[in-house]
């Protein structure tokens, strides 16, 4: 992935703005993503409000072209976020397990910030990504449509489920077996 090195030691005290464009390339080069395509822009501005920290506030807006969940044609996905982070040099370590301040070492001359802008905008993308009802490739639909038909159809011929959809497995009490014993095994006890 293309590095966004920022110098945070030599920044001046206040804020600077930052700008910019990311397509698809910015999100594939690490590994694959479901980003097809991609027009995101990103403002940020880096506050140094003293020696020790730097409170970063990202806006990401534009949009990504993802797979369908459903159908798996593409869908844009709108980006449209505000992220904001508190950025502090101290020990030797890198820690990002707390949400509003994220630790780096104090040795970093440089903080790439481009794994942060990528996983701020990747991260808005739902994990059930579909299409609205009724925007679905068509074609895909009917034939997802007809093999849940016939897998429902099947499981009955195979005795799987009855003709009148109850429990096999049930008594004629409506109880699973399965949990009639349990209950025998705790009153036991």
């Amino acid at each position: 992935m293309a590095s966004i090195n920022l110098k945070l030691k030599t920044l001046a005290f206040g804020s600077q703005s930052f700008n910019y464009h990311f397509g698809a390339d910015f999100f594939n080069e690490i590994e694959q993503t479901e980003v097809r395509d991609a027009n995101v822009e990103v403002a940020m501005t880096v506050t140094r409000t003293n020696a020790d920290y730097f409170d970063f506030e990202i806006e990401c807006k534009g949009t990504l072209t993802i797979p369908c969940d459903r159908c798996l044609d593409d869908m844009v996905h709108t980006v449209d976020t505000l992220y904001s982070v508190r950025v502090k040099p101290e020990g030797d370590e890198y820690d990002d397990s707390r949400d509003e301040v994220l630790l780096i070492p104090e040795n970093w001359r440089e903080f790439d910030v481009a794994p942060l802008l990528r996983d701020t905008i990747l991260l808005t993308i739902p994990l059930t990504h579909v299409h609205p009802d009724g925007e679905c490739n068509s074609e895909m639909a009917s034939l997802l449509s007809d093999h849940a038909a016939e897998g429902l159809d099947e499981d009955r011929l195979a005795g799987a489920i009855p003709e009148d959809g109850s429990n096999s497995d049930e008594h004629s009490d409506g109880v699973d077996p399965r949990w009639e014993a349990l209950r025998k095994l705790t009153e036991n006890n």
